[in-house]
């Protein structure tokens, strides 16, 4: 069985791949609204969260709520992010959506 369980997360982990895109905070603000933006710390994979939470890992998903590594938008991530107008990747584990910032470059 762990092969076909194995096999099942390589489609889930390949559909959400091709699924996640770049958005401006502009085309995520409506999400926000809903209470549905979960933001992914830079240091994890968001495809590797959006599996977790498709798949109701819950062990995962308390382990990165505990640390800070995903969380509820803020009021003050919304604010900061208009004015900065920042990037983020995003994939929807419905029903969150789940977003991560892109790297700011280091200017030249």
């Amino acid at each position: 069985m762990p092969e076909a369980f194995s096999e099942a997360d390589e489609l889930l982990r390949a559909k959400l791949n091709a699924e996640t895109g770049k958005l401006a905070w502009s085309e995520l603000e409506r999400h926000f609204a809903r209470g549905v933006l979960i933001k992914v710390a830079a240091e994890l994979d968001l495809v590797e969260v959006a599996v977790a939470m498709s798949r109701d890992d819950k062990t995962a998903v308390e382990t990165w709520l505990a640390q800070g590594s995903i969380a509820r938008a803020s009021t003050e991530d919304a604010l900061a992010w208009h004015a900065q107008q920042s990037q983020f990747w995003a994939v929807v584990a419905a029903p969150w959506v789940l977003i991560q910032e892109v790297a700011a470059r280091i200017d030249a």
